[in-house]
C-alpha cells in the first residue's frame, strides 16, 4: 500500500513516451474528424490533406511565406509554360527532377521480386491521371480535368469495356488503363518528361498540380493493397513521396508521421530546390515574427522528426492540454475565448506563459445574395431594383457582425476577393460597403419604396432571407440583418430550414435572399469570380453562381481575365470587373475570416497557411524548454499522497510492533 501511494507520489500526466521528450516531435490535435481517406484521387477534405499533403508531394508547391500565394517547382523542375500547338490545343511539359524515388514498400515485389522502392517516373503521373478519370474510382475534381485532351473520352472507353468485357475487370489495373488507351493528352515522353496537352488554354490547371489529386502514384500499390488476405486497402495506406510518411495510422486515436528519408529534399539537401528548403523572402511582419530567423533561413527541409496527430472530438479538453504544453499549438475554443485574446491580443497571463498568436486571413468570402432572376429584387425589376439592392448594402455593418458573431475574427469585405488573392486592395473603398442610413433611405425614395413602404400594398416591402441554418445562433445571426433592414422600413422574414432543402430551393430559385460562403479551391481570382459569370447561374445551368448574376460586359471581361496570367493588363480588367459588381450589387459582400492559431513559445516558423495544405516540414520544434514548460505547468499535487502515507503509516507500525511483540 505504501508502494503504491510512493507511485502516486512520483506519478506523471504526460500522455507521450518519455523516450520521445528530447525529440524534435510535434503534437497536435485532430479535433474535428477522422479522415474519410488517404487516396489522393479521392481525399478533398482538410482533415484528409493533414496527412495526405504531408505524405505526398506534388509537381508543383507553394512559396511558404509569399502573399499573395506564389506557386514554386516541387518534384518538377520548373514551372512550365503553356505553348500554343498547330491544332489549336495548348501544351504544358513538365521534366520531373533526377534521382526521385518512392519510400520503400512491400508492394514494389510485384513488379520485382526483393525490390522495396523504385524511381518516380513522369508515367506515375499519368498514372494518376488515369485513376482521376476513372469513374470506379469517384474522384471529387474529375471535371476539372476534361479540358485535358481524351480525358473524358478515356472514361468512356474504359467504362465500357468493363460493361461489355467481364474477363476485362479482372486485369491489372494498371492493364486496364493501357489496353484503354490511356488519356490522349497525357503523354510520359521519357522517364522524367511528362505532356499534357489541353483543348484549351487554362493557366489555373497549375494550381492542380500543386494539390495531391495528382501526385505520382506508383500502379503496384494500387494493385498490392486491396484489403485482401490481411493487407491494407490503398485509402489506408499511403506510399509516401513527401517530406513524411506513415508510421501509424489509427484514425481514431493517433495518426503518427515520421520523417522520410526517402524523399528528394532528404536525399539531395545540396540542390537547394525551392520546395525543399527555409526561404530566405518574406514579408516585413514575416521578419518581425520571426519567420526569417538567421538559423532557419536556407536550410534543408524538414526540421522536425516525427508529428503526432491525436484524435480527440471535444474541443474543450484538447484546448486544456495545449495550455499544459501537451500540444504545440492549437485554436480558440469558443468558450475561453475572452480569456485567451483581449482587444485583438493575448492576455497578460497567456504572454506569461510565452504563448504565442498568430491571425491569418483565409482565402475565403461570406457573403449575402440576391436571387438575380427575382422580380422585385432581381435584374428585371431595372433601375428600381438596383437601387433598393444598393440601399440593402448600405445598412449592413460588417464590423460589428464579425465583432458580434465571430469575436473580431474577420476582416471586412469590399469585393469577392478576399486577401492573399490576386487583384485584392486593402484600400480599396466599396461606398456600398459603408454604412450610411440617410443615403439608403434616399435609394429607397428613388426606387419608389420611400420609408421602405411597398405603394402596390401601403406596408412595408416584405421580402423573404433564405437561409440553411435553424440553430438559435444562426436565427440571431440572421436576425442581426433583418433589424439592419428595418431600420429602413423593409419587412424581411427569416425562412430558416436544413441544408438539403435550402439547396433545392437555391437550384428552383425559390428564394430572394440567401446566405452563402466560398472557400477558395486554389488561390486565383477566377476560384472567386466565377461564382457571378452568367454562363454558370444556378437557374440555368445548376452552376455555382447562386446569385444568377448575368451581366454581358462582366461575362465577357471574366473570359478574358480567365485566361490572362497575372500582371498589369489583368489587374485592369479585374478592377473593371469589380466595378460592375460594386454598382450592380448582386452580392453584399460581408467577410473574410481570419484564422487565429496559439502557438507555444518554443514552436519555430510556423505560419497558417490559409488554405488547406499543412507546412509540418517548416515548423520546428525546441525539446529541452517544453520539457520544462511541461514540468512546471504540470507540477503534480502531492499532499494527498503524503496524507494517504501518514494514514497508511499511522495504522500499519503500531500492528507491525503489536506483532513483534508477540513474537517476543
Amino acid at each position: 500500500m505504501i508502494g503504491l501511494a510512493v507511485a502516486m507520489v512520483a506519478c506523471s500526466n504526460n500522455p507521450y513516451p518519455d523516450a520521445d521528450a528530447g525529440k524534435k516531435v510535434l503534437y497536435r490535435n485532430m479535433a474535428r474528424s477522422a479522415p474519410k481517406t488517404l487516396d489522393p484521387a479521392v481525399a478533398y477534405s482538410t482533415v484528409d490533406h493533414v496527412v495526405t499533403g504531408s505524405v505526398y508531394d506534388t509537381l508543383l508547391g507553394y512559396d511558404y511565406l509569399t502573399r499573395p500565394y506564389r506557386l514554386l517547382p516541387a518534384l518538377a523542375e520548373a514551372i512550365p509554360a503553356e505553348s500554343a500547338r498547330p491544332d489549336g490545343t495548348r501544351a504544358l511539359r513538365f521534366r520531373l527532377r533526377p534521382d526521385l524515388v518512392f519510400d520503400e514498400d512491400p508492394c514494389f515485389e510485384i513488379g520485382s521480386a526483393g525490390t522495396r522502392s523504385r524511381a518516380i517516373v513522369a508515367a506515375d503521373v499519368a498514372f494518376q491521371l488515369m485513376r482521376v478519370a476513372d469513374p470506379s474510382v469517384g474522384s471529387p475534381v474529375a471535371t476539372v480535368f476534361e479540358r485535358i485532351v481524351g480525358f473524358e473520352e478515356f472514361a468512356t472507353r474504359l467504362q465500357a469495356l468493363r460493361a461489355e468485357r467481364p474477363t476485362f475487370t479482372a486485369l491489372r489495373i494498371d492493364e486496364q488503363y493501357r489496353e484503354a488507351g490511356g488519356i490522349e493528352g497525357v503523354r510520359a515522353l521519357s522517364a522524367r518528361d511528362l505532356e499534357i496537352v489541353l483543348e484549351e488554354t487554362f493557366p489555373q490547371i497549375l494550381y492542380w498540380f500543386a494539390m495531391e489529386f495528382t501526385t505520382p502514384i506508383p500502379w503496384e500499390a494500387i494493385v498490392y493493397y486491396d484489403g485482401e488476405d490481411g493487407r491494407d486497402l490503398f485509402a489506408e495506406h499511403p506510399v509516401a513521396t513527401g517530406p513524411f510518411r506513415l508510421r501509424r495510422y489509427d484514425k481514431r486515436s493517433r495518426i503518427s508521421l515520421e520523417r522520410n528519408p526517402s524523399w528528394y529534399g532528404a536525399r539531395h539537401p545540396e540542390w537547394h530546390a525551392p520546395g525543399a528548403t527555409y526561404p530566405a523572402t518574406g514579408s516585413a511582419e514575416d521578419r518581425a515574427r520571426g519567420l526569417l530567423d538567421a538559423r532557419y533561413v536556407g536550410r534543408p527541409l524538414p526540421f522536425l522528426e516525427a508529428v503526432e496527430l491525436v484524435y480527440e472530438k471535444e474541443p474543450i479538453p484538447a484546448f486544456n492540454k495545449f495550455l499544459q504544453g501537451y500540444y504545440d499549438y492549437s485554436a480558440i475554443v469558443e468558450e475561453s475565448f475572452d480569456q485567451v485574446v483581449s482587444e485583438g491580443g493575448l492576455t497578460p497571463e497567456m504572454q506569461a506563459m510565452g504563448v504565442q498568436l498568430s491571425k491569418t486571413p483565409i482565402p475565403a468570402v461570406y457573403y449575402i445574395g440576391f436571387n438575380m432572376d427575382d422580380e422585385v429584387v432581381g435584374a428585371s425589376g431595372g433601375d428600381a431594383a438596383r437601387k433598393l439592392r444598393q440601399a440593402m448594402s448600405l445598412v449592413i455593418d460588417s464590423d460589428e457582425f464579425i465583432r458580434l458573431f465571430f469575436n473580431d475574427r474577420g476582416i471586412p469585405a469590399e469585393s469577392p476577393l478576399p486577401p492573399g488573392i490576386f487583384g485584392y486592395d486593402a484600400g480599396r473603398d466599396n461606398p456600398f460597403r459603408r454604412v450610411d442610413l440617410e443615403r439608403a433611405r434616399q435609394l429607397l425614395v428613388e426606387a419608389g419604396y420611400a420609408r421602405g413602404v411597398d405603394p402596390g400594398t401601403g406596408r412595408p416591402l416584405a421580402l423573404q432571407f433564405t437561409t440553411s441554418d435553424t440553430s438559435a445562433r444562426g436565427r440571431l445571426r440572421y436576425q442581426f440583418f433583418v433589424d439592419a433592414w428595418r431600420r429602413i422600413g423593409l419587412d424581411v422574414e427569416i425562412v430558416a430550414t436544413n441544408y438539403n432543402q435550402f439547396q433545392d430551393q437555391i437550384r428552383r430559385g425559390a428564394y430572394q435572399m440567401f446566405f452563402f460562403g466560398w472557400s477558395a479551391d486554389y488561390p486565383d481570382p477566377e476560384n472567386f469570380l466565377f461564382l457571378l459569370w452568367g454562363p454558370l447561374a444556378k437557374s440555368a445551368s445548376g452552376g455555382s453562381n447562386a446569385a444568377n448574376f448575368d451581366d454581358p460586359e462582366y461575362n465577357r471581361l471574366f473570359v478574358e481575365m480567365r485566361d490572362m496570367r497575372d500582371g498589369p493588363e489583368r489587374l485592369a480588367i479585374i478592377r473593371r470587373m469589380l466595378e460592375i459588381l460594386r454598382v450592380e450589387r448582386p452580392w453584399i459582400e460581408l467577410f473574410s475570416p481570419e484564422q487565429y492559431v496559439l502557438s507555444q513559445g518554443w514552436l519555430r516558423n510556423m505560419k497558417s497557411f490559409g488554405m488547406s495544405m499543412p507546412m509540418f516540414e517548416y515548423y520546428d520544434v525546441e525539446a529541452a524548454p517544453r520539457a520544462e514548460a511541461r514540468r512546471v505547468w504540470n507540477e503534480p499535487i502531492r499532499w494527498p499522497a503524503w496524507v494517504l502515507v501518514a494514514v497508511l503509516a499511522a495504522g500499519i507500525v503500531p500492528a507491525v510492533v503489536t506483532f513483534l511483540r508477540e513474537r517476543q
